[in-house]
This record gives C-alpha cells, structure tokens and sequence, in this order.
C-alpha cells in the first residue's frame, strides 16, 4: 500500500496582502506545499498550536507582534525550536540583518525578495 503523500505546510506571517499573494505565488511555482497565511505576528501564535506547520516566513513591521517577537517565541518554544525560520523584511541594514539572525532566524532576505533564494530556502530546509 502506497503512502498517501503529505503536503509541507509552510506559514506565512505579513501584514501587507500584496506581499502575502507574492510569497504565496513564489512558493506555489516551487512545489507543492501548502501555504497558511497570517496578517500578522498575533495571528501566526494562534495559528501554530492548531496548525502542524514545517516552517514560518515572516515579515518584521506587522502591527501587534512583529516578526522579531515571533521568532524569539518560536525559539523559546521547546516545540517549535527546530522550526525552519526565515524573516522576508524592507529592514535591509547589516545590523537588522544580525539581530533577526542572533534571535534564531535560520536566514534573513531583503523585500523585494529574489524567489532564487526563497526557493533554495524551502529546497534546503523542506527537502
């Protein structure tokens, strides 16, 4: 008996909608993943509990949580410390770049964002 094939889930947390539709298109054309969408950082905490998520993507800037907040919560979280976690921000100095990282992204791109690297991304982490 075949094994029914299972969709990675991949949560995306952003408070612009055009920004939410381009990453949603991007990792559409990479695979087939399921994506889950998030207006903002309080939205992805309620989502997480009930949703089995492979990885996040979050914007920095969003209203109520931003996506410095959520990270530092998902890696504080013995259950969502292994989490692939990426941050897609308008914030591109070295210095926004490090902190992101030093609160445990696993990688930080700039919007606008080239779909070459979010693709390898998904691809290194989601295999």
């Amino acid at each position: 008996m075949s094994e029914a094939h299972v969709c990675k889930k991949i949560l995306v947390a952003d408070d612009s909608p055009t920004m939410r539709s381009l990453l949603c298109a991007t990792i559409a054309a990479i695979g087939d993943y399921e994506v889950i969408e998030a207006v903002n950082g309080f939205e992805a905490l309620r989502i997480l509990p009930r949703e089995k998520v492979d990885m996040v993507i979050t914007d920095v800037n969003m209203p109520d949580i931003n996506g410095l907040e959520l990270v530092r919560f998902i890696r504080s979280n013995l259950q969502y410390k292994n989490l692939p976690l990426l941050i897609v921000s308008t914030e591109g100095s070295e210095r926004d770049r490090q902190k992101g990282l030093s609160l445990g992204a696993d990688d930080y791109l700039v919007k606008p964002f080239d779909p070459d690297k979010l693709r390898a991304f998904i691809q290194k982490h989601l295999h």
